[in-house]
């Protein structure tokens, strides 16, 4: 019998909330059932196991992100597009560690190229249009970009800023200016 209320929408929610107390790595259909007070044979009628689950949360995850940075960028272009997309990004990891944390999960080809992670890729691609790049360094820049992002991020997020100066605030304008002063003067392969 499916329990009134719990469907794999609400499981999801409930377990990127979970992901954000505990960390992505902690969630489990177990520690999903323990919030819920209910058996874990009850989910699974709704999920088929913790990857399932895991699964959900890393698309609800990039659904939600990538509707947060395309808020960000409406309207805008060059380094204040650039640093709109950057600052959308690193606001959601701080809101959200473990949902920014699912968003990492490494899906199977078919499950990624359904995905919004393809919409990321696209927004970066846009901003790099006011670059004026072309292939190859159209894609070194989007895997230049993520890196730096992703590294900053989590560097951040691991405490790793906490005891230095000068303020992250102040070397995280740096990088966007330094990324946007490097975009605009990539020397041309001709």
């Amino acid at each position: 019998m499916v329990r009134v209320g719990l469907t794999p929408e609400r499981l999801t929610l409930a377990g990127a909330e979970l992901a954000d107390e505990v960390g992505f790595e902690q969630v489990t259909v177990s520690a999903l059932a323990r919030r819920f007070d209910v058996k874990v044979a009850s989910l699974y009628s709704h999920l088929k196991n913790s990857q399932e689950l895991r699964t959900r949360i890393a698309l609800f995850a990039l659904e939600e992100l990538a509707d947060r940075v395309a808020d960000a960028l409406a309207g805008r272009a060059g380094k204040d597009a650039l640093a709109a997309f950057a600052n959308a990004y690193r606001t959601y990891a701080r809101e959200h560690p473990g949902r920014y944390d699912a968003a990492r999960l490494r899906l199977d080809p078919a499950t990624a190229a359904a995905s919004a992670g393809v919409r990321h890729a696209q927004m970066t691609r846009a901003i790099l249009r006011g670059y004026d790049l072309t292939e190859p360094d159209q894609t070194h820049a989007v895997r230049m970009l993520g890196s730096v992002f992703h590294g900053y991020v989590s560097l951040e997020l691991a405490g790793g800023f906490d005891h230095s100066k000068p303020d992250p605030q102040q070397s995280w304008d740096w990088i966007i200016d330094s990324l946007d002063m490097l975009l605009r003067n990539r020397p041309t392969d001709n």
